[in-house]
């Protein structure tokens, strides 16, 4: 599974508090075909959880990820940084053996994706 650092929650929870039904909602955490190295996250909020989710509670933020993500996630933690330039979640895969220059998209070994042109 992946690791919400308590930071990063913190974000979550008071961006929750921007949507429609902060109580119903949960964030979603995945992966896609695209991308430059083949594979990207996604990261967002629902509502509707399927079947097939892993639903885990870190930090009082409930975090649901489909079954096809979690074999390139697993061990994955995100953390929030502010800075001067801003803020932004960050990702750190221990699966990733290679991610582009953005930091957006990455490759696996057990399945690398098909690479776009960045």
């Amino acid at each position: 599974m992946i690791t919400l650092t308590e930071r990063a929650a913190e974000k979550v929870k008071e961006m929750l508090q921007d949507t429609e039904a902060p109580d119903k909602t949960f964030l979603r955490v995945g992966i896609q075909l695209g991308g430059c190295s083949g594979l990207s996250y996604s990261m967002g909020f629902d509502e509707e959880l399927k079947e097939e989710d892993v639903v885990t509670h870190q930090h009082g933020v409930k975090v649901v990820i489909d079954k096809e993500s979690e074999p390139h996630l697993k061990g994955t933690v995100i953390d929030y940084q502010e800075s001067m330039m801003g803020g932004g979640f960050s990702i750190d895969n221990p699966n990733a053996i290679a991610s582009c220059g953005c930091g957006s998209s990455f490759r696996t070994a057990t399945e690398a994706g098909k690479p776009e042109d960045c």
